[in-house]
């Protein structure tokens, strides 16, 4: 008789082999709060915040992470990723306050609707720019940001040694800075999460068209060869009229 698939085991943390132990659950935690909490079974109110208690009870924390542990990776987090704190349990009103955590942004579950600060105006924040790397500039020059399987786009107030703590990858090559009145003017919304990210849905489809994005740069403060917004409008403008030759 052959033998059963090895089943995947619901307690493995997420992360590389390579990665150290604190790594890996914090990557775990992230995942969870983010993404994963309804396939851990864990209530999360629509604001985004679960129990602690149920939390730190599920198959891939129970052995390797208590309260104290959060709270240190919560206290240490130097993106301010999560929110702790005590309040009262709908579930159980007369029971007495409990712990709730949640991520403050990056969330792929839909119900999930964050109490987000909405801005007006460019002048609301200093910048909103989006880091990546070079093979994904490719995709994004000509289709524009996607959130993907995100609620959202992601982009920070500044880059990496300005002190900005969330919303951009220290290992960024390509700098995508977004004219964002431009964009507001154009009916995309734009928003603040509690640790300063800004956040956008983009437009119908998702995407914050290359249109909006006011200047691209590498690290060093240099253009990007190739890329300019009248190149970019140029382009779309060319395949609108190709495909319109080629349909008549």
């Amino acid at each position: 008789m052959a033998d059963h698939p090895k089943q995947k085991s619901k307690g493995k943390l997420r992360g590389l082999p390579k990665d150290s132990s604190e790594v890996r659950i914090s990557k775990t935690l992230s995942w969870i709060l983010r993404h994963g909490a309804q396939s851990e079974k864990l209530y999360m109110r629509p604001d985004g915040f679960v129990r602690v208690s149920e939390l730190l009870a599920t198959p891939k924390l129970r052995t390797q992470l208590d309260f104290a542990g959060l709270q240190t990776i919560v206290e240490n987090d130097t993106k301010q990723r999560y929110t702790l704190m005590s309040g009262p349990d709908e579930a159980a009103l007369d029971a007495g306050d409990i712990w709730w955590i949640r991520a403050n942004q990056g969330h792929s579950m839909k119900k999930v609707k964050l109490d987000l600060k909405p801005i007006l105006s460019s002048t609301d924040i200093p910048m909103a720019v989006h880091g990546t790397n070079e093979n994904a500039w490719r995709s994004i020059s000509t289709q524009g940001l996607s959130k993907m399987t995100r609620n959202h786009i992601h982009l920070a107030q500044g880059v990496p040694g300005d002190g900005v703590i969330s919303g951009m990858r220290t290992s960024a090559q390509v700098l995508i800075y977004i004219d964002v009145q431009k964009a507001l003017d154009a009916g995309i919304p734009f928003s603040l999460s509690d640790n300063g990210v800004v956040l956008t849905e983009g437009d119908a489809e998702g995407f914050l068209r290359p249109e909006f994005f006011g200047r691209v740069e590498d690290r060093s403060g240099r253009p990007i060869a190739g890329w300019s917004p009248v190149s970019t409008t140029a382009q779309a403008t060319e395949n609108i009229t190709s495909s319109h030759v080629a349909e008549v």
